[in-house]
């Protein structure tokens, strides 16, 4: 039987799935009518849960208000539509959004080893190497510009081959994951939960984005209007630094994370420990290590023609919400 992930359990590499979005609305300690409120933009429940099991929100002297989204698309739409405060993603969801003329700037860095990117290969494909793959049709979930295909790119780059060496089909992830497991799709490209279960379900881990083949960095970002915001300004930089503890704890306490997922997400235990150890663990300023690294996604992107036009990660940054 195949097994098909629920929306609740993609992971936080889960990219621009089409979407219906609703919010799920939490408040931490305010009574006043006066008190700033933060909207958090957030996908299948991710920081919400980390928030939650960490209690990373104790004492806060603001409200957040969580706007709930499978993926990084519909959640920047959000954040340009004025739902949502804030969003978060890979680095190249961000760089789509902002290079479709979404107005926000990023104001933190998020950090991983790019072990939840990879390119699946079912085990009677008679794929054993990168090079394999040109010629092939490679399926990228879920849509131009996630991180799958940043890693698909990258990867073909490093061994000699071009992106036109290969025919890309975008599918997304539920849909991908149940064409992977009857056989139909051979090469998948994709992230997070699907990427475990793909290996599941008669797959074999071609290559991952660890070792630089993806960047490992995500971005929180926020509008420019709530940036305008003084209060709302000041509530920001005291939320990422109340993420970064939360992280710090999820990676020290994996199991404990793992079980909160199971309880908040819906998902399995093996799911919810693959989750557990994709996450992020670090909240870091937008330094120049970041911009200089991301610039190079960016520019590989912008030049295989996916990226139009290119976004300058420097000046897309506001640098003075995280100190």
């Amino acid at each position: 039987m195949i097994r098909t992930i629920t929306a609740a359990a993609i992971g936080l590499a889960a990219l621009l799935a089409l979407t219906a979005c609703g919010a799920d609305s939490s408040a931490d300690t305010a009574t006043s009518q006066d008190e700033v409120t933060l909207t958090i933009g957030d996908q299948a429940k991710t920081l919400q849960t980390i928030v939650a099991a960490s209690d990373a929100l104790k004492g806060a002297k603001y409200k957040v208000k969580w706007a709930e989204f499978e993926g990084a698309a519909p959640l920047y739409q959000a954040v340009q539509a004025g739902a949502a405060d804030t969003g978060y993603s890979a680095d190249l969801p961000a760089l789509q959004a902002l290079s479709g003329g979404v107005k926000f700037k990023n104001i933190a860095a998020l950090r991983n080893d790019g072990k939840h990117v990879g390119i699946v290969v079912r085990k009677d494909s008679g794929i054993d190497s990168v090079k394999d793959l040109k010629g092939q049709k490679v399926v990228v979930s879920s849509a131009k510009g996630s991180v799958a295909e940043y890693l698909l790119a990258n990867a073909l780059k490093q061994n000699g081959l071009s992106y036109s060496d290969v025919k890309v089909q975008y599918l997304l992830p539920t849909d991908a994951q149940a064409a992977f497991a009857s056989g139909k799709v051979k090469i998948w490209a994709t992230f997070g939960v699907y990427q475990a279960v793909g290996l599941e379900q008669g797959g074999r881990l071609l290559v991952d984005g660890a070792d630089g083949r993806v960047s490992g960095y995500g971005f929180i970002g926020a509008s420019d209007k709530a940036l305008a915001d003084h209060q709302k300004k000041i509530a920001l930089g005291d939320f990422l630094r109340r993420l970064g503890t939360a992280l710090k704890w999820t990676s020290t306490h994996k199991d404990a994370y793992a079980k909160a997922i199971e309880q908040r997400n819906g998902a399995d235990a093996s799911v919810a420990k693959t989750l557990a150890s994709a996450a992020y663990s670090q909240v870091l300023p937008i330094d120049s290590d970041v911009t200089r690294t991301v610039q190079g996604v960016a520019d590989l992107m912008h030049g295989i023609g996916v990226l139009e036009p290119n976004v300058d990660v420097a000046k897309s940054a506001d640098t003075s919400v995280l100190k």
